[in-house]
């Protein structure tokens, strides 16, 4: 039953705020002094103050990581029993979905009714999901020689950061987490310093839960500081970051510098949503479209930010657009009712405004929104906005928005449509909508982008990757694909006649050594 807005609001009153480090089982005690503060973007009001971990700090977190990956208690444990642990957390968090729900829309600004549709199922799945995949996953024999037994067996790769955004701070922390603890690694997780409130409760839910001290751990503070002693920490064996581009190469550049730790990154999007004009349900199109762009207010990585229309079927298409656009009202993120709730920070804000000016400079046409609303509330509110006569070069069709800004481009063959959507640095998602089963199988395989939605937009499942082409991002979260991202694969080589060498003619000789060590 849809709880109403008097309920959320009561409950704020009530909510202890996390604020606090989270290492080796208990809240850290810390070397540096060093704080900031975070804001409910819906009012610009102080949340608390958080710490920001320095070198020292993150040198003892690290510390107990390792400790406890090297004592075996989680990372050689059996793996009914890391499975029993983690569906005993996937139970917590959903025992504690409101309390969640409440931090992550405080937080983030998003509405309550996302948060806890959205946002705290996904997570509860993404647990839920890996704690049951632990104890399905064999090793494999490789097919030798009879005098010949091969080994191809998963170890935990060790020590992993987590990195993650502050857009789905909870969901995506989940995404990360669930896999590398699932695989038997000790995990860093350092929340985006603006959304760090979900991260600090799951670890003490995680400890509730059963996971043992040093195995996860929460390290707060800003990229510049804990973010890059994480990424430059010759004792972290991986790092799995989401967050924009320009981080994930410094954290590419970071693993060169260091020890060349394991590195997956999931970064920016300026993803292309095709509607053609033989898409048999217009409307079902324009609502996904606008949900597409809206939904979180737009501070979605794979967000549909440039839509695509054959130009038989624009003026048509834009009138149900605009009508859908319509519904997404900025208001109280608190009440259930509300449908788009505040931008992240007033920084971020003013990012957005600035690029809606370049569009209006560069002669795009304003269809819809384009200014900010309810400032009386202090928040960080924009409403929908949508222009028409978007070209490739323009600012808005070529940056990442991260906003409920919308660019419409139109095409004639599906030939232009490919070129349109392929014209980016990025290759996250794309959208397809065709009744043509051909259109839709050549086109999807043309388009440059991890994943291609054909008559829906952003549906997904915890069961299938997620990652995208060229500078969206290298490796996949979701799916086992993602589980094999925080393990070795290591191959054991037993000959029943003792060493190998070349002239048996038993072996691959690439490594192979004669005992005198003579060629």
């Amino acid at each position: 039953m849809k709880q109403q807005k008097t309920h959320w609001h009561d409950r704020v009153t009530a909510q202890r705020i996390p604020t606090e480090a989270f290492v080796a089982g208990r809240r850290a005690t810390l070397q540096s002094e060093d704080i900031y503060e975070i804001f409910n973007p819906a009012t610009g009001k102080p949340l608390g103050a958080v710490p920001i971990l320095g070198e020292q700090d993150v040198n003892s977190a690290v510390s107990a990581a390792r400790a406890a990956f090297d004592s075996g208690v989680w990372s050689q444990s059996a793996p009914a029993e890391r499975k029993a642990v983690l569906l005993r957390l996937a139970a917590l968090l959903e025992d504690h979905a409101e309390e969640l729900a409440l931090l992550e829309s405080l937080n983030t600004g998003k509405p309550i009714s996302d948060a806890l549709a959205v946002d705290i199922p996904s997570a509860v799945s993404a647990i839920a999901w890996y704690g049951e995949a632990v104890d399905k996953i064999y090793d494999d024999v490789a097919p030798t020689a009879n005098d010949v037994m091969a080994f191809i067996t998963r170890e935990p790769i060790g020590v992993v950061a987590a990195v993650v955004p502050w857009n789905f701070p909870l969901l995506m922390a989940c995404w990360k987490v669930a896999p590398a603890l699932a695989a038997g690694n000790s995990v860093l997780l350092k929340p985006a310093e603006l959304t760090p409130l979900t991260a600090i409760r799951l670890a003490e839910l995680a400890q509730e839960a059963g996971i043992p001290d040093g195995v996860f751990n929460v390290v707060t503070g800003t990229g510049p500081v804990t973010g890059r002693a994480l990424g430059l920490h010759m004792d972290v064996d991986a790092i799995t970051f989401t967050g924009s581009t320009a981080i994930g190469k410094q954290f590419m550049a970071y693993s060169s510098q260091s020890n060349l730790k394991r590195v997956s990154l999931e970064c920016g999007g300026k993803s292309p949503n095709i509607v053609m004009a033989d898409c048999r349900d217009l409307d079902e199109a324009a609502l996904a479209a606008a949900f597409g762009i809206f939904f979180n207010q737009g501070e979605v990585c794979c967000a549909g930010s440039r839509l695509l229309v054959q130009d038989s079927i624009k003026d048509a298409f834009l009138e149900k657009l605009i009508t859908q656009a319509a519904e997404f009202v900025a208001g109280d993120p608190l009440d259930p009712d509300t449908t788009l709730g505040a931008l992240i920070s007033q920084p971020h804000m003013a990012k957005v405004q600035s690029l809606i000016a370049s569009a209006h400079d560069e002669g795009a046409n304003l269809l819809c929104g384009g200014e900010q609303v309810r400032a009386e509330s202090g928040g960080f509110f924009l409403e929908p906005t949508v222009f028409d006569g978007v070209s490739q070069d323009m600012t808005i069709g070529r940056e990442e928005i991260f906003g409920p800004v919308l660019s419409v481009m139109d095409f004639a063959t599906p030939d232009e449509a490919v070129q349109i959507a392929n014209n980016s640095i990025y290759g996250l998602g794309a959208g397809l909508w065709t009744s043509n089963i051909d259109t839709a199988l050549t086109m999807s395989k043309r388009i440059k982008a991890g994943t291609v939605w054909v008559n829906n937009y952003d549906e997904s499942d915890i069961t299938v990757p997620f990652g995208g082409y060229k500078q969206s991002g290298i490796g996949r979260d979701k799916s086992l694909q993602a589980l094999s991202f925080f393990q070795e694969t290591k191959t054991t080589w037993i000959s029943s006649s003792g060493i190998i060498g070349i002239d048996q003619g038993k072996a691959d000789p690439v490594c192979a050594m004669p005992l005198s060590g003579k060629e």
